[in-house]
């Protein structure tokens, strides 16, 4: 998630699609300021698909669906093209992994 939204940000003349999972856009090693790094710096060519649960985590390093619907919300004030699927489930791949096909279809339209 993170990650992969942190090489496009940074790169995006090699990378401009990215899936996140359940992205880690809290508190760890400075994944929280990337909703006011986008609200404030140039928009960039990217495309982003984001997905989350509302029983994700939430703990010392702060709250998983707030961090991602953050996320979304960046994005939406920017006018990035990004996609964000929010459902129940928690820390895991189970909702992310049903909707990978279609998060690749949405990506490569």
């Amino acid at each position: 998630g993170i990650a992969a939204f942190t090489a496009a940000w940074e790169r995006p003349d090699q990378f401009r699609k990215v899936i996140s999972h359940i992205g880690s856009f809290t508190n760890i090693r400075g994944g929280h300021v990337y909703p006011a790094l986008i609200r404030q710096e140039a928009v960039r060519p990217i495309r982003v698909f984001l997905q989350d649960g509302s029983n994700d985590l939430d703990n010392q390093f702060g709250n998983w669906p707030l961090a991602n619907q953050s996320m979304a919300a960046a994005l939406k004030f920017r006018g990035y093209d990004y996609r964000f699927e929010f459902g129940d489930g928690g820390h895991t791949h189970k909702h992310g992994g049903a909707l990978l096909p279609d998060a690749l279809r949405w990506l490569w339209r």
